[in-house]
């Protein structure tokens, strides 16, 4: 079994794994139903085990010997001694089952545990291959690669930003968050500077080349990425954990039996009994069991190793954007002139903002909506770029704007006004005076307070760490609101994954994050969990998906991988000491080599059942 999530396995090692288990199971089923149903004799019906254990058995036995020519001594050692022992035994289905155990289960772990090129290839894949230049008056589409600095290209609405640079003309918004960790749609006018790998709003924008593409921001997220694959923490398995003092022991135990009783079949005999069936198959039925629970519970386990390291990790990292946060502005105060009242003041502002396709629009809206205001009629909207939005609403002229414009045109204003602090604000205006200031904050997950409090109590999470790219001052904002004592602000990948790599140095960790800014940290952490489907890229890099995106279904993931772990233990150990049970009973000469291979599948039977435990879902998977 590997003993590591790093490096991936060789397409060609899990396709050869993948063939010999087909082989190991078409030769099972055709031994069986020629033993069973066509009642051939027992020699002939051996023949496709002996094929199997030819043409499976000796690669995977080489391998085993590599193995402990570097030491390692893992379950999967005894397991190649037990082939080795079954076929001097003439046990052929038993060695044929080992090696259909090993080998589907390393090609079972292969397939589900991402490469490097998986998550390279997203990122690569995400990106425009062409980009869409001017000259004068013609178009034409060119390699990324050719684009020089001082170019002017057009970017499509929806379209992908593909290189760093200015806005020379049009007027629209840009979705950066998955970049950067800034939560909201931000604003594209003439000079304001547009990242690639940004995502295009309605509006079509010509902007100017400012870097190459490989100097561009996104090229930079694929190098720190290439970085973070090459360093991966490395996961040793519970099974090898296990194996690692089960195989040298079993082995010592039947090399003693031989030489005190000078009888080579009781080292056979202590071989078949100590088959480490419960870590071969317990363990992996357990594992298997946990992802179909948590798949059923819309959360995808994409690497199974995290299932066993869950429990065990100190240290917990969150991204804002998108894991705290909802990802979207919240209107949450509204400071009104004292000629104004508060629901007068927001129900004309929600009845014009019903029509804007502005970023916070949305967020007025709602509030007006949860405060119960009437929608009133309203007329003449105008929204031209960088002049806000105005109409007339109830037969009064309604304007909104930004603090800078109106201070701008009002000189005198500027010390009367509310004073300025994090997050977005708009201020409104009636009739060409000021009537309000209404600030803005990206929206906090009601569940999130709780969540990060029962971390301590019920986890044994030692540390809570906030890592975003947005602003310091709304970082701090969302920590204090949350409780969480540490927090960071102003982090590009680079420095998150810094951050993370020396963390997980130190103990082993958790991230949880949602954007294409968090792909390097997720692949640096111990374990990655990723919020949502939004990108392709940090689905690939995490090890964990939750769907549903929510802090209730990162607690469910974490007690399901606590109950596999228990379980798969209890499986484990319960049947490795049952097994060493027999293996006294073995090398005192009153357990025959046939009679252990009997016991051994009793204890096999046994671990499995209780390790199939896991897929019964409790009664309660939350506890916060």
């Amino acid at each position: 079994m590997p003993t590591s999530k790093t490096p991936a396995p060789e397409p060609s090692v899990s396709r050869k794994q993948s063939v010999i288990a087909v082989l190991a199971i078409v030769a099972i089923t055709v031994h069986l139903i020629m033993r069973f149903v066509i009642l051939s004799d027992r020699d002939v019906a051996e023949l496709p085990l002996l094929i199997a254990l030819v043409f499976g058995g000796i690669p995977l036995v080489w391998e085993l010997l590599v193995k402990l020519f570097r030491r390692e001594f893992g379950s999967d050692l005894l397991a190649g001694i037990s082939i080795v022992t079954s076929v001097v035994l003439h046990e052929y289905l038993a060695g044929t089952l080992v090696v259909l155990m090993l080998s589907g289960g390393e090609a079972l772990e292969a397939y589900a545990v991402r490469s490097a090129s998986s998550v390279l290839h997203a990122l690569a894949k995400r990106m425009p291959s062409v980009a869409h230049r001017k000259q004068g008056t013609m178009l034409e589409d060119v390699a990324l690669d050719a684009v020089q600095i001082g170019d002017e290209l057009l970017v499509l609405p929806h379209d992908i930003c593909p290189i760093d640079g200015t806005v020379v003309e049009g007027h629209g918004v840009m979705d950066e968050s998955y970049l950067t960790g800034e939560p909201y749609m931000m604003s594209k006018t003439p000079g304001s500077q547009v990242l690639s790998g940004s995502i295009n709003g309605d509006s079509a924008l010509t902007i100017r080349a400012e870097k190459l593409a490989v100097d561009s921001r996104y090229a930079k997220i694929m190098g720190v990425m290439q970085s973070s694959e090459q360093h991966r923490p490395r996961i040793r398995r519970l099974g090898d954990q296990l194996g690692a003092f089960y195989t040298p022991l079993a082995v010592a135990l039947g090399v003693a039996a031989w030489v005190v009783s000078g009888d080579p079949i009781r080292f056979l005999a202590v071989m078949v009994v100590a088959t480490p069936c419960p870590l071969l198959i317990a363990i992996p039925v357990a594992i298997i069991g946990s992802i179909s629970l948590a798949a059923r519970r819309a959360i995808i386990v994409r690497d199974p190793a995290v299932l066993e390291q869950v429990d065990v990790c100190k240290t917990i990292i969150f991204d804002k954007t998108g894991t705290l946060t909802y990802g979207k502005p919240q209107l949450i105060q509204q400071i009104a002139a004292p000629e104004h009242a508060p629901q007068e003041v927001l129900s004309l502002v929600a009845s014009l903002e019903q029509y804007s396709k502005h970023p916070l629009a949305e967020a007025i809206v709602a509030a007006g909506r949860n405060a119960n205001v009437v929608l009133k009629e309203s007329s003449q909207m105008s929204e031209r770029p960088g002049e806000g939005l105005r109409g007339i609403v109830a037969g009064k002229d309604i304007r909104i704007t930004s603090r800078k414009k109106y201070v701008a045109a009002h000189p005198e204003a500027n010390d009367t006004l509310p004073q300025q602090v994090g997050g977005l604000e708009c201020l409104i205006l009636i009739d060409g005076v000021y009537a309000a200031t209404y600030r803005f904050r990206d929206a906090p997950r009601s569940e999130g307070a709780d969540f990060v409090h029962h971390l301590a109590r019920r986890h044994q999470i030692e540390r809570v760490v906030l890592l975003s790219g947005d602003r310091e001052s709304e970082v701090q904002y969302l920590a204090e609101l949350v409780g969480i004592s540490e927090s960071y602000g102003g982090q590009s990948p680079e420095d998150k994954l810094a951050f993370v790599r020396r963390e997980t140095e130190r103990v082993k960790t958790i991230f949880v994050g949602d954007g294409i800014n968090d792909a390097p940290a997720l692949m640096a952490a111990t374990i990655g969990i990723a919020f949502g489907q939004n990108s392709d890229v940090t689905s690939e890099a995490a090890g964990v998906v939750i769907m549903d995106s929510s802090l209730a279904k990162v607690d469910e993931f974490m007690h399901i991988s606590r109950r596999m772990r228990t379980i798969a233990l209890q499986s484990a150990v319960g049947g490795m000491a049952l097994s060493f049970i027999g293996m006294l009973i073995a090398s005192a000469g009153y357990l025959p080599p046939v009679a252990g291979a009997v016991t051994q599948e009793v204890i096999d039977v046994i671990a499995v059942l209780n390790a199939l435990r896991v897929a019964w879902p409790p009664k309660k998977l939350v506890d916060f």
